[in-house]
């Protein structure tokens, strides 16, 4: 399958997803899965009608989602699915949410989708090709000194307490009146569009990240763990996302800078 065709096929996904998740929004009520982490619904359904195009279409791919696991291929491909990246803050009804649909090949992310069904926005980014936000080119902004920077994570009850320390290092040299909490997958679309420069996470999933990765890089910016290498299906769940490639240097050596 040639890469517009995939492309295409993401849309497809993402369309069938926000159609499951639309008629829930504001009318849920929220279980608890095996950790503790709270599933809807909605997330259910999302994932389900996504699942079942990718079977019926592309049965040599793997699949691997958040609310029905891993499905082996054997293709060396692997789409990855968040049917809802966010349940938090869908839950409470607020539309900064999404659903993310990466495509890997051998382990990498070479394309990935961020769909806000509600509000009716997303970001498209393929290896080799500009982000698109709406179908129009998205950029991330310059940022000339980390002391300017604005950083945001989903929320500090989600680092380990030495994880903690590593992000108050790196959030002492940021502009902290400008520090943006909660917003999960949201913030990358965010920083891919100009609007943050730094996101900071621990924890993270392949399905949290994996769909992430095209947009933010597509945009200009640059997505790594907390040592600054690249993110592969390997990696334990430290990412940062820059939308000024400038600045890694200085972001590793302040999240190392608590030792």
């Amino acid at each position: 399958m040639k890469l517009d065709q995939e492309i295409a096929l993401a849309h497809r996904l993402a369309d069938a997803a926000g159609a499951a998740i639309r008629p829930h929004f504001r009318k849920v009520d929220a279980e608890r899965k095996g950790d503790a982490s709270p599933v809807t619904e909605a997330d259910r359904a999302a994932e389900s009608a996504t699942r079942a195009i990718l079977q019926a279409e592309m049965p040599q791919d793997g699949i691997v989602g958040e609310e029905f696991g891993t499905e082996s291929g054997s293709s060396g491909r692997e789409w990855v699915l968040d049917p809802i990246d966010g349940t938090v803050g869908f839950i409470a009804g607020r539309p900064i949410f999404g659903t993310l649909v990466a495509l890997l090949v051998d382990g990498w992310p070479v394309l990935g989708l961020i769909d806000q069904p509600i509000i009716g926005e997303r970001w498209v980014g393929a290896t080799g090709r500009p982000t698109l936000f709406n179908g129009i080119p998205a950029t991330t902004r310059a940022c000339r000194e980390l002391s300017a920077a604005s950083l945001a994570t989903t929320g500090p009850h989600y680092f380990n307490p030495h994880e903690g320390a590593q992000f108050m290092a790196l959030a002492g040299q940021t502009d902290h009146k400008r520090m943006v909490m909660g917003g999960d997958c949201y913030n990358y679309a965010m920083l891919a569009s100009g609007h943050l420069d730094v996101v900071c996470e621990a924890g993270l999933k392949l399905y949290d990240w994996a769909a992430l990765v095209p947009v933010v890089e597509g945009a200009g910016g640059i997505m790594c763990d907390w040592a600054g290498e690249p993110l592969s299906a390997g990696s334990e769940g430290h990412v940062l996302a820059l939308g000024d490639p400038a600045r890694l240097e200085d972001v590793v050596a302040a999240l190392n800078a608590a030792g």
